[in-house]
């Protein structure tokens, strides 16, 4: 296996409750510790249930399809690392983030006016950006009054959103959301029926209360806002574990809208990727069972194809206790229905969209579907070995691919 990539993950919860507490579906039990009136999560101890094994589907390669590359950014002295991508609302312009670093560092944005065929030079970013000290993460809101904004987040300890109320012309500063932080503040987000947002992030007790220290537990949590973004309720822990390690969550909503899926990268290396659902719009959740060894891996990202397939974007990382991918630790897809999820199924095929030459060390994804029906993924990788890391787009179709896979399986 290529070595093993060192993170681990969450802990701790803060809410403003003094009495013992728990979910409806018994998956988390809270116990008071004390005058300060913070919880508690007791990890979860139930079996997960294993996913099924293999990779007994096509896969398409990507790696050395030029044509489909755009190179947004590249610095032969500088690791660049970690983008989010953020499509406006006429369809083609888009911003992108990342940090001068892996994760720590001064961000960086760009924009592009094309739907990702062209990139800006570097733009002015206010000077707190420069603090930055994690992936930083790119949203858009909107408020009651129908007010829309941008929102870049920025975790660890305290978590930080800066705002724009203009399409991104303009930036304000870092500020704190609140006296509590965590990891990949926020690994995703997802607007609710009643409009609020359900943002998620994950800790492992260094930050939730910047306590500078590893617990062995690991949550994820969620925080709300009903204002678009401007303020966030305490975090409220949703899943929390020691046999395994949860984190960096990413949502997916049913085609119907009743079903909120919520995949789950393994940390801890000894189990495939997780999976739990909510029919509740994340008021309470299943029980987590395995993804697929086609799904396992890190930082999943996901967006519905304009025919209603799922196409979800990772980095490929194998648990411990099972053989390698055949794709392991480069920038992955997979390809797929929503009932896949809910099943189990191992969808229709994967694409390996570029091959890391550097461990496990890329593939923090964005991705985005442009109006006629362009695909565009982005990422950070060692795409030239001995090169540091850079962030680069891949264009596609899903007809492109759908064609390429049909050829590779009649040959």
């Amino acid at each position: 296996m290529k070595p093993f990539f060192p993170y681990i993950i969450c802990i701790c919860l803060v809410c403003a409750c003094s009495q013992n507490s728990s979910r409806k579906d018994g998956q988390t039990v809270y116990e008071s510790i004390g005058p300060l009136e913070i919880l508690k999560p007791v990890p979860d101890s139930t079996e997960i249930k294993p996913g099924l094994k293999g990779y007994n589907i096509p896969m398409v390669d990507l790696n050395h399809r030029s044509e489909m590359h755009v190179v947004i950014d590249r610095d032969k002295n500088q690791y660049l690392g970690h983008p989010t991508t953020l499509l406006l609302d006429d369809g083609k312009t888009m911003i992108v983030v990342y940090p001068k670093g892996h994760g720590k560092g001064s961000i960086v944005m760009k924009r592009s006016l094309d739907g990702g065929l062209t990139w800006s030079e570097r733009l002015p970013t206010p000077p707190t950006w420069e603090t930055s000290k994690e992936v930083p993460t790119l949203y858009e809101t909107t408020d009651p009054t129908g007010k829309k904004r941008l929102i870049l987040f920025s975790g660890l300890y305290p978590a930080r959103r800066a705002i724009s109320d203009d399409q991104g012309e303009t930036w304000g500063e870092l500020e704190s959301m609140g006296d509590w932080g965590g990891v990949v503040v926020m690994a995703d987000m997802i607007r609710l029926k009643d409009d609020n947002y359900m943002a998620l992030f994950h800790d492992d007790g260094r930050f939730i209360q910047d306590e500078r220290k590893r617990t062995g537990i690991r949550t994820i949590y969620k925080t709300i806002s009903g204002d678009g973004g401007l303020t966030w309720s305490k975090p409220e822990g949703i899943i929390t574990r020691k046999d395994v390690g949860p984190c960096e969550p990413g949502l997916v909503r049913s085609p119907d809208g009743n079903q909120i899926a919520m995949l789950i990268r393994e940390n801890l290396r000894v189990a495939n990727s997780l999976i739990i659902f909510s029919d509740d719009e994340g008021e309470t959740w299943t029980k987590p069972v395995e993804l697929p060894s086609t799904l396992t891996g890190d930082r999943h990202q996901a967006v519905y194809t304009g025919d209603g397939r799922l196409l979800i974007s990772f980095r490929d990382h194998s648990p411990k206790t099972e053989p390698d991918s055949p794709t392991e630790g480069d920038w992955v897809a997979w390809v797929g229905s929503y009932e896949n999820l809910q099943t189990g199924h191992p969808g229709q095929y994967r694409i390996r969209i570029k091959d890391n030459t550097k461990g496990y060390d890329c593939a923090y994804p964005a991705v985005e579907l442009l109006p006629d029906g362009t695909i565009m993924a982005t990422t950070y990788g060692h795409w030239d070995e001995g090169e540091e890391p850079y962030i680069l787009g891949v264009r596609f179709k899903m007809t492109d691919i759908d064609s390429l896979a049909t050829k590779k399986e009649n040959k």
